[in-house]
């Protein structure tokens, strides 16, 4: 009885089924597009892009409300040009890029959230940082759907030369505008992810749902491809999670999902069967008793 009253609202309710469908996409995508992200370095990265997204956001919201289609473009454009400029400079000067992707994107950063203060709400400005899954509408259930699609399908097409610029740069080389291709095709799939992310999560919180389940699968599994798959299938957990936790307990979907995740997170730290705290506890056991 206990479990069906805590299932019911995707039951009864059709803005819960949306935001289940929607967390399910963005889950199938955060696995492998996280994974790749951790194995790369780059999860500070991934960061950065994320909070890129707000001022596109903001200007498409000053353009045509809260309209996602808009919203979405402008932001997958303003998140791209970040990490272009980012790149620009990298090139062109001595800065590594992740320092000049930091400086950028904290611009950004104050850029929207100046934006929708002046031209709009508290309320709007709450909305664009920290999202509203269980408001997400068909539009958007589309717009996600879509985005995710396109990402999983173009990151198929590149995932041999990705795995293989991942783990020997030097040997993706020799492939020349092939290597460096899918490495920028990446990006702009990070960039795409972020976008589908942001019309749920907000631009603070999507990268929680992203990081957390790669960054825990890591602690489960040594194989890429398992790791991905852990990673989409722990995303999902806590989305669903997170989503029943907001609905009986009154709390943010947003933070409740990507709390969720954590719990899931610290669990996998602590219990993991790959250099967790356990395992390590009983490597150094066993080390004692040789």
């Amino acid at each position: 009885m206990m479990v069906d009253w805590f299932w019911l609202p995707f039951a009864e309710f059709g803005f819960m089924r949306r935001a289940l469908i929607a967390c399910i996409a963005l889950g199938l995508v955060s696995g492998p597009i996280g994974s790749i992200l951790v194995m790369r370095r780059m999860s500070l990265a991934g960061d950065a892009i994320s909070h890129a997204v707000l001022p596109g956001a903001a200007i498409g919201y000053l353009l045509a409300g809260m309209s996602f289609a808009v919203m979405g473009v402008a932001a997958f454009f303003s998140a791209l040009l970040v990490a272009l400029l980012a790149s620009l400079v990298s090139s062109l000067t001595s800065q590594r890029e992740d320092a000049s992707l930091a400086a950028f994107y904290l611009i950004a950063l104050a850029l929207g959230v100046a934006l929708i203060s002046v031209s709009g709400s508290n309320v709007d400005l709450m909305h664009l940082l920290f999202g509203s899954v269980l408001a997400v509408d068909r539009d958007g259930l589309f717009l996600v759907a879509g985005a995710s699609s396109v990402v999983l399908l173009v990151l198929a097409i590149i995932w041999r030369p990705l795995l293989a610029g991942s783990f020997d740069p030097l040997f993706l080389a020799q492939y020349g505008k092939a290597g460096r291709l899918s490495t920028q095709l990446f990006m702009v799939l990070v960039v795409l992810t972020f976008v589908a992310c942001f019309q749920t999560l907000g631009t603070l919180m999507a990268v929680g749902l992203l990081m957390l389940p790669a960054i825990a699968a890591r602690f489960w599994v040594r194989d890429v491809s398992h790791a991905c798959v852990l990673a989409s299938a722990l995303a999902i957990i806590s989305a669903v999670i997170g989503l029943l936790l907001s609905y009986h307990w009154r709390l943010p979907s947003g933070p409740a999902i990507v709390l969720s995740a954590g719990v899931i997170y610290l669990g996998s730290l602590a219990m993991g069967t790959r250099d967790s705290l356990l395992a390590l506890l009983l490597k150094h056991r066993r080390h004692k008793e040789a």
